[in-house]
């Protein structure tokens, strides 16, 4: 018998590898891999790697020794032959602006002239050798491990004591971001829930034929390109376009004083209200056709009037469906890219669109997938509280 059930036990592992492995290749792995771009960089110390050893043991208060200076020189000059320089500089830039253009010209100059480098040829090159900064904030880039990449996706950064630190408002770009991330994906949550309830409602208690052809006009924006769907509104939104039309030839606005409802905060939430309204819909339904008409009446037969029946009967027998469309539509909007990036302009960029900014123009993946692994813990702490406050055993989706 144990036989048995260990043969079952196998068989049932067996089937449940290909979800396993599905599992541990699209999320698992990425994920590794998203965590260790955040905090490892070994590119400048594999470049430079005796100044990397030499550096480690410089205190910073005072100039390196010439012996420093000598290696720097060497391996500046090495790097520049195996063209493998250009990356190297463009990883200490990111620890201080301008390092691109200063390790160019000293690596150009050094291999020009021949010599190894000491304290004054390098200072002869520019004079911010000189800087104890620089010195530092390459050792700083030397470093395989670190923390750089949070706290600069939490606008923060190390002062020259080693203290951690806020920076100014004038430079603060990411918390910004995912605050105006949060309050989007709220309004639009709210948004779809108070479009999608009615509709939902409606559609759990029409007639069977009115019902499937409700169903059919939620379920048509599957069908649909979310770039053409994106596309469709930057024409029914814009200045000259329908909507605006509209208005003007019924005399409620004049052509003068069109509304500007495209490549702004408007067109955000307009466009990311449409895509996602389905989400909220279905879940909505799914519980709503389940509810028995006959709790409302019986309400309604006790004493309560319609809206105290809705209240206390209907509306909170629904909460599952409202919970699993609100989670479902809020997790959604956080990620969203596509729409933000056509239709909200510079008022309407999300923390999505700066990771992809970074993933393919400056190409500092270690920072995008900083902020990607912050957003993710963000939404992990959201699902940990609706599970908290809810429970996630009541998640209705269909």
């Amino acid at each position: 018998m144990a036989t048995l059930r260990l043969g079952d036990r196998v068989k049932s592992t067996g089937l449940a590898l290909p979800l396993i492995a599905f599992i541990v290749i699209t999320f698992i792995v990425p994920l590794g891999s998203m965590v260790t771009l955040s905090i490892h960089d070994g590119t400048v110390a594999d470049t430079f790697p005796e100044t990397a050893q030499a550096l480690q043991d410089w205190t910073g208060t005072s100039p390196p020794s010439d012996a420093v200076f000598a290696t720097f020189g060497r391996e500046l000059v090495l790097a520049r032959e195996n063209r493998t320089l250009g990356r190297a500089a463009t990883r200490v830039n990111r620890v201080f602006q301008g390092a691109r253009s200063l390790l160019n010209k000293t690596a150009r100059q050094l291999q020009r002239s021949g010599e190894i480098g000491s304290a004054g040829v390098f200072t002869d090159i520019d004079d911010r050798w000189r800087d104890l900064d620089v010195w530092r904030d390459l050792k700083t880039s030397t470093a395989r491990f670190t923390i750089r990449n949070y706290l600069k996706a939490l606008d923060l950064n190390r002062g020259d004591d080693g203290s951690i630190e806020v920076v100014e408002d004038t430079q603060r770009i990411y918390i910004p971001l995912l605050i105006r991330t949060f309050k989007v994906s709220l309004v639009v949550t709210l948004l779809c829930l108070a479009i999608g309830y009615p509709v939902a409602y409606a559609m759990a208690h029409a007639g069977p034929r009115l019902a499937r052809i409700l169903i059919v006009m939620v379920l048509i924006p599957f069908w649909t390109s979310l770039l053409v769907r994106t596309t469709s509104w930057i024409v029914l939104l814009q200045k000259q376009g329908v909507i605006n039309d509209m208005l003007v030839s019924m005399g409620l606005i004049d052509d003068a004083n069109r509304f500007t409802m495209i490549y702004n905060m408007t067109g955000t939430y307009v466009a990311m209200t449409h895509v996602l309204l389905p989400f909220m819909i279905l879940p909505l339904y799914s519980v709503m056709v389940s509810i028995a008409p006959t709790y409302v009446r019986a309400a309604a037969s006790l004493g309560a009037n319609p809206f105290q029946a809705f209240a206390r009967v209907y509306w909170v027998l629904s909460l599952p469906g409202v919970a699993a469309g609100s989670l479902l539509v809020f997790i959604l909007s956080i990620g969203y890219y596509i729409t933000p990036a056509l239709v909200g302009g510079s008022d309407g960029q999300l923390i999505s669109n700066m990771i992809a900014y970074h993933l393919q123009t400056t190409l500092n993946w270690g920072l995008a997938a900083a902020l990607a692994i912050i957003l993710l813990v963000l939404t992990y702490i959201l699902y940990a509280i609706y599970d908290r406050l809810i429970g996630i055993e009541r998640l209705r989706l269909g």
